[in-house]
């Protein structure tokens, strides 16, 4: 339940655990310290061992071990910034060779020169990548604006098929993170700073995946990790504000954030979000849902949980309890983010503080 109403369903193993060569991190004794465990150091002691490291100790490290320092919640935004461009260069050099690897078939090449472009475009431009894992389908999110100079900050919690390569598309310009966080980052001329965060294992297609809560679960745990680490490496006026679309919306339900965790939460395309009504959730951290257009498919999906399946009360649903946003302007299952809809403008408030 994302970008799309279709496709072929592929059940997903969601990547879970510490951020890849950890085990090479912890084993480093150059500094003559001990580095936190990734598998096992919360954000907050991330940021105090980040803290009493000099500049050219932290800079070390992100050289050393790239794939680890940059997807550290807790750790320094700009650090993180520069350790995932190094991965990124990495990853696609890794991927060129293999592109014209003789031992490889062609698809394969084709699959190495895909994801070799898709790390240039990342590396251009001097994007913000805060975090990158090419294990899988690939993860990564990317900031639009600046985490240390904003007032707000936002973070875009997509749906289905939604990775590392269809984290942004030109063909559905509101319709991925990448898109949605721009589009929001412009509506508020800029004063919040927005993560498209396309950090979890999602559902592929309308299958088993999409109809339960497993990767959801998954991926709650992920968000909440995330969240954590900007409270203690960021310096916003209030926590982050959620928007949740589609699946997304489940993964913030299970995630129940806390005022400590989230300024408020927004649903949009909602198949449900895991709980029977707003009541469920923490009543400190304002929930909003967005009306659905008459275009969106996912209101011909059952508000239902039963036996493990569905996804529960419907959020737009005035007995849910929930905010109501407009979405004049609006259409399909993706386009609440375009501009000139009544949906962005809302968002714009809601991420502004204004709603």
């Amino acid at each position: 339940m994302g970008g799309g109403g279709g496709g072929a369903p592929d059940t997903q193993t969601p990547v879970t655990g510490p951020p890849p060569g950890s085990a090479a991190w912890t084993a480093d004794t150059a500094l003559g310290l001990p580095l936190p465990d990734p598998a096992t150091a919360d954000p907050a002691r991330i940021a105090t061992f980040f803290a009493g490291l000099s500049p050219a100790a932290r800079d070390a490290l992100a050289v050393r071990h790239p794939l680890v320092v940059g997807n550290l919640d807790g750790a320094p935004v700009d650090l993180r910034y520069r350790a995932n461009a190094l991965a990124l260069a990495a990853e696609r050099t890794r991927e060129l060779a293999r592109a014209a690897d003789p031992a490889l078939t062609p698809q394969d090449h084709e699959a190495a020169r895909t994801r070799a472009e898709r790390y240039r475009t990342l590396l251009d431009g001097g994007r913000q990548v805060l975090a990158f894992d090419p294990r899988g389908r690939g993860q990564v999110a990317e900031v639009y604006g600046d985490l240390a100079t904003a007032r707000r900050t936002a973070v875009i919690v997509p749906g289905s098929d939604v990775d590392l390569l269809r984290f942004d598309r030109a063909s559905d310009p509101y319709g991925t993170p990448a898109g949605m966080a721009r589009a929001l980052h412009q509506a508020t001329d800029g004063q919040t700073a927005v993560i498209a965060w396309a950090g979890y294992t999602t559902p592929v297609g309308l299958g088993p995946d999409a109809a339960t809560e497993g990767l959801a679960r998954a991926g709650a745990a992920r968000l909440d990790r995330l969240l954590d680490g900007l409270a203690v490496s960021t310096r916003p006026q209030d926590p982050a504000t959620l928007f949740c679309h589609s699946y997304g919306s489940v993964v913030c339900g299970l995630a129940r954030p806390t005022p400590t965790r989230a300024s408020g939460v927004v649903v949009l395309g909602s198949p449900g979000m895991g709980v029977d009504s707003a009541a469920d959730l923490d009543p400190r951290v304002p929930l909003w849902a967005t009306a659905r257009n008459d275009s969106d498919w996912i209101g011909d999906v059952p508000n239902v949980r039963l036996f493990g399946l569905g996804h529960g009360a419907d959020p737009t649903d005035p007995g849910f309890g929930a905010r109501p946003l407009p979405a004049t302007g609006s259409h399909g299952h993706t386009g609440y983010f375009a501009p000139g809809t009544a949906s962005l403008a809302a968002y714009a408030a809601v991420a502004l503080g204004r709603a």
